[in-house]
């Protein structure tokens, strides 16, 4: 079997999206407005940042540019129902990601044009760190896959430009313990 530490990052995406997907799940009815680690957000909100970014994803990886996509996916995405939005979305991004031989080999994003391999360890961080936000703000385990926190953890000290956007990460903090996983989340501002 390969080792998924060398694996193409867009084959770990789908399996990404399923942990996100069982955290999801068990979401208590009354935590969607309880706050979330990142930003001003509750945990409804992260819900919504993370099915905008899956509806994009199908455009992205075909290569298509941002502005042709437009502003389709402005405004309530949610529509009173995080879990259902979420099954949408995620509907729509994952045969996108399993039909690689259909990705151009630069896609564009909000960072301008980048090889696929990029945006697919930027989908693979956004969805490992956000289901430990979402794990935090909802009072769930806390526990994340190891292979999705060395890819996010190697990911960010390549010092992507991601990394240095405008408000796209809170300010590193010092970690809270010795482990990976407390390195991530310090580096992006969160403390475990």
């Amino acid at each position: 079997m390969a080792d998924p530490h060398s694996a193409d990052p867009r084959a770990l995406v789908p399996a990404a999206m399923d942990r996100f997907t069982n955290r999801l799940r068990a979401v208590d009815p009354a935590g969607w407005d309880a706050p979330a680690p990142c930003s001003e957000w509750s945990v409804r909100d992260l819900v919504a940042h993370l099915c905008f970014e899956h509806l994009w994803a199908p455009h992205v990886l075909a290569g298509t540019p941002m502005d042709e996509v437009g502003d389709r996916y402005d405004g309530d995405l949610l529509q009173g129902d995080p879990p259902g939005a979420w099954r949408r979305a995620v509907a729509r991004s994952r045969p996108s990601w399993t039909a690689t031989e259909g990705h151009g080999a630069r896609v564009h994003t909000s960072f301008g044009w980048l090889p696929v391999g990029e945006y697919a360890e930027q989908m693979l961080l956004d969805l490992t760190v956000h289901e430990w936000d979402l794990a935090r703000g909802a009072g769930l385990d806390e526990t994340l896959d190891e292979v999705g926190v060395d890819r996010a953890l190697a990911y960010i000290r390549s010092d992507p430009i991601m990394l240095t956007g405008a408000g796209l990460w809170g300010e590193p903090v010092p970690p809270a313990g010795d482990t990976a996983r407390d390195e991530l989340l310090a580096l992006l501002g969160r403390r475990g």
